[in-house]
């Protein structure tokens, strides 16, 4: 997002999401459409997409589809240092496509791991993917919902949106966030290095600039591992800063029943979060009433969608381009377990948007469940 990009809304509006549980059982999402007939909507209201008590967990891939290729600012730092992790925002470079399957017919494709452990059953997938398709050019929306998946060692096969698409248009960016269900795939293909390619974003240079990315989130049992409450959201919602009516969407469900001293992580997938724009935060909440900030070394509690991809604070799989600083583009993993000190039977995570705001396309969550 550019530094001098009009302001998503007044001072103050935020964004609630309360989570917990009552919602349909494992395995209830399947593809409902084929692409023609998947719709769009400005935003899409949070919703449980899948849920499940197991033993096993959550693991994920993710990798943003394009970068900085020159400075188009005075002020702007240089591409090398931004890639290692400076400051920097979107709009004060031009932005060109990261490619690493030297493939002529493709004209974006990133990779990263999928740690599944080994002897682990894959019981859900959803690939998720969206950007901006307006900057120095403007992409056409008809595209959304197509991208180019290869498993390890495997070659491109198309995937298809199964579900309403995000598709936020207006005066400054034209935004989206598609998915699907790639369950079969992925218990296929297993662990190792995915590539994703052909996503639907726009490059150049503008004053909201250039932005984009992918996530796949797993659930997988495995017999040796504690049992979890394990839960995947999806929506598209845009985050402004500031106060006002449209205080964004909250979802309520109840049933978490994580015991006293639980362990829990929560990953959150973002777009258009500027490292170095302060005022988005993640605070948590749960049956105490106790609000706990959740940040880390690499996202501070005032700058939280800030570019990056990290569990704990820590880059924790291999990524293909792994840039630090991924401009306009977050999937990162948070620890949760401060704010299950005291057990829980739900907790209401609340964003705020930064000064010039974000939008917020998936939030998944992983707590011990009671014996």
């Amino acid at each position: 997002m550019g530094s001098s990009r009009r302001i998503l809304g007044t001072l103050g509006l935020l964004s609630c999401l309360t989570l917990s549980a009552h919602v349909p059982a494992a395995g209830a999402a399947a593809p409902v459409a084929a692409p023609a007939a998947v719709r769009e909507s400005p935003r899409v209201p949070f919703t449980q997409r899948y849920q499940a008590v197991q033993r096993g967990g959550l693991v994920r891939a993710s990798n943003s589809s394009i970068g900085c290729r020159s400075a188009a600012s005075p002020q702007a730092e240089p591409c090398p240092e931004v890639n290692k992790g400076a400051a920097g925002v979107n709009g004060d470079f031009e932005m060109f496509y990261d490619e690493v399957d030297k493939d002529p017919d493709t004209y974006n494709s990133t990779r990263a791991e999928l740690k599944v452990p080994q002897g682990a059953k894959v019981s859900y997938a959803r690939l998720y993917w969206g950007g901006n398709l307006r900057v120095g050019e403007q992409k056409p929306p008809e595209d959304n919902g197509r991208v180019l998946v290869a498993e390890p060692g495997g070659a491109y096969k198309q995937v298809l949106a199964d579900t309403v698409v995000g598709h936020h248009n207006d005066a400054g960016s034209d935004a989206y966030q598609a998915s699907a269900d790639v369950t079969p795939l992925v218990r296929k293909g297993g662990a190792g290095m995915w590539t994703v390619a052909q996503l639907n974003i726009a490059m150049g240079n503008s004053e909201v600039g250039a932005w984009g990315g992918w996530t796949l989130v797993v659930a997988y049992e495995h017999p040796q591992e504690p049992l979890r409450r394990i839960s995947l959201w999806d929506g598209f919602e845009s985050l402004a800063a500031g106060a006002g009516e449209a205080a964004g969407e909250t979802v309520e469900i109840a049933g978490l029943d994580a015991p006293p001293g639980a362990s829990g992580r929560a990953g959150v997938v973002a777009y258009d979060g500027d490292r170095g724009t302060l005022g988005d935060s993640l605070t948590v909440t749960a049956d105490s009433g106790r609000r706990i900030s959740i940040s880390d070394a690499e996202n501070p509690f005032n700058d939280v969608m800030n570019s990056t991809i990290t569990e704990f604070g820590h880059p924790s799989f291999v990524r293909q381009p792994e840039h630090m600083n991924n401009l306009g583009y977050d999937a990162d993993v948070f620890d949760l377990s401060p704010a299950l000190s005291g057990g829980a039977h739900h907790l209401n995570f609340r964003f705020t948007g930064e000064s010039q705001g974000q939008f917020l396309g998936v939030l998944f969550v992983q707590t011990d469940a009671r014996r």
